[in-house]
């Protein structure tokens, strides 16, 4: 037996080949959620970002009332859907300071953590693949080190060259198992940041717009009281 992977493979046995068969679907799943992830969080970013420059100058003057009724379309990213529940919050409220600031304080938490979790869809099976990949190799590797044994028992006869080709399969699927995980927990571990940046962008901007609602809130009520 040469050691080359088309050798080894047609000497592995049915229990490897599974273990290799299941390596190759985990590997697919994570490929297709990496995938996944990047368009989203790409497309997301460029959404955000337009949304921002649009109503960040609205915002600047302290028009709410033009802000709220400003209509910029479905794509506005993570930061419009969080910025947009704190506006809707804002046109319903019956118009008492301290409720206006607390409704809107309580939208704009409750759709940052749905826009967290929504951004975390399927980091899940990253973390899984990368976490058990290794497992499942080590898996055959034991496997297939103990048939190995069995032959060299079963032949009657040991030493190295009796049991290296069944070595060489068994290893094979350790290998498989690092392919897999090694790009899955890196890619994993960049998602993951990126993920917890954009929470803190998000958490920043809703400090910001509860500052100025706010003020104008405050303001409309000091303007009432003088008249």
């Amino acid at each position: 037996m040469q050691f080359t992977l088309v050798d080894i493979w047609n000497h592995t046995g049915l229990f490897a080949r599974m273990i290799i068969f299941t390596l190759a679907i985990m590997s697919v799943a994570s490929l297709v959620v990496m995938a996944e992830r990047i368009i989203v969080f790409r497309k997301t970013r460029s959404d955000s970002r337009n949304f921002a420059a649009k109503m960040g100058a609205i915002l600047a003057k302290g028009d709410l009332a033009t802000a709220a009724n400003t209509n910029l379309g479905k794509d506005v990213g993570h930061l419009g859907r969080v910025i947009n529940s704190g506006l809707t919050a804002y046109r319903i409220n019956p118009g008492n300071k301290d409720l206006a600031v607390e409704s809107v304080a309580r939208a704009l938490e409750r759709q940052a953590q749905r826009e967290v979790q929504s951004l975390k869809r399927g980091l899940t099976v990253l973390a899984t693949v990368g976490s058990t990949a290794p497992f499942v190799g080590l898996l055959g590797t034991t496997m297939g080190i103990v048939n190995a044994f069995q032959l060299m028992a079963a032949a009657g006869s040991g030493g190295l060259g009796t049991i290296s080709a069944g070595i060489a399969e068994a290893l094979i699927t350790t290998a498989f198992g690092l392919l897999v995980a090694i790009p899955a927990v890196m890619v994993y571990n960049f998602l993951q940041g990126w993920v917890d940046a954009r929470a803190v962008d998000i958490s920043e901007s809703s400090n910001e717009f509860l500052d100025v609602v706010a003020r104008h809130v405050g303001g409309g009520a000091q303007s009432s009281h003088a008249a």
